[in-house]
């Protein structure tokens, strides 16, 4: 299980096969034996194998490839809807109506979620984790029929690879880890940290492209700018308010 987490790569490219269902089924049972606050399993996951809704659902993800290409498509979702019902059934009044319940809820959909995508790998799968969820969790929500109190969290393509990328680049173990207390970078610390990645031919290529002076820059710029950052954080709020999770 070690190599497979330390060989992950992310996968873009599936094999026209479909995942078969007791596969399927096993990865989704490592799923929930993941970690969960208070054991609620306040998550759930919306599995889309029909060619059309992963149509449907492609351009909510700037019609990346994989979504149409992938012939599983897993939405992780944070869920009191299921366990608010529980509680009103018993005479329990549910105070998840909160921005806590709302964190909790997405830290309990991500930790399946990992889980999920270990043990895809382990069996020979390949994932790739859709950032994009969170910016369009308003047409998510209204595609996937999500009712209130569920907000969509990340999305995760599943399939049978198709190629064969070459490990991703990782800063190294010491700039990530603190202990004990967290110790502030210097500027040399920092220079020193990032430099193999800035010197990833690929890297500079994309510096290049850009027509740009630094690495950082096309991130700041082009890759994950400020005012598209304000506008995505506007639709989420919007939808933490529209999903019940904004009452103080």
């Amino acid at each position: 299980m070690l190599e497979t987490i330390l060989n992950h790569k992310s996968i873009r490219k599936y094999q026209d096969k479909a995942v078969e269902s007791k596969v399927l089924d096993e990865i989704l049972n490592a799923g929930i034996r993941a970690s969960t606050t208070g054991n609620m399993q306040v998550y759930s996951i919306i599995v889309s194998q029909d060619t059309e809704m992963r149509k449907a659902i492609a351009p909510l993800h700037f019609n990346q490839p994989a979504v149409k290409n992938a012939p599983v498509l897993l939405t992780f979702c944070a869920d009191y809807n299921r366990f608010n019902k529980w509680c009103k059934l018993n005479n329990a009044v549910p105070g998840y109506d909160n921005f806590l319940s709302f964190v909790t809820g997405a830290i309990d959909a991500l930790l399946v979620a990992q889980n999920v995508c270990i043990a895809a790998e382990n069996k020979g799968l390949g994932i790739c984790y859709f950032g994009t969820t969170i910016y369009t969790a308003d047409k998510i929500i209204d595609t996937l029929d999500l009712p209130k109190g569920v907000v969509p969290i990340t999305t995760i393509t599943l399939g049978y690879p198709d190629e064969d990328p070459k490990l991703t680049d990782r800063l190294p173990l010491e700039s990530l880890v603190h202990y004990e207390k967290y110790k502030d970078y210097t500027d040399e610390q920092i220079a020193a940290y990032y430099k193999e990645k800035e010197e990833l031919p690929e890297n500079k290529q994309f510096v290049l492209e850009n027509s740009k002076e630094h690495l950082a820059q096309v991130f700041t710029d082009i890759r994950y700018k400020k005012s598209d950052n304000e506008a995505f954080s506007k639709v989420l709020l919007s939808v933490l308010e529209k999903q019940g999770f904004m009452n103080q």
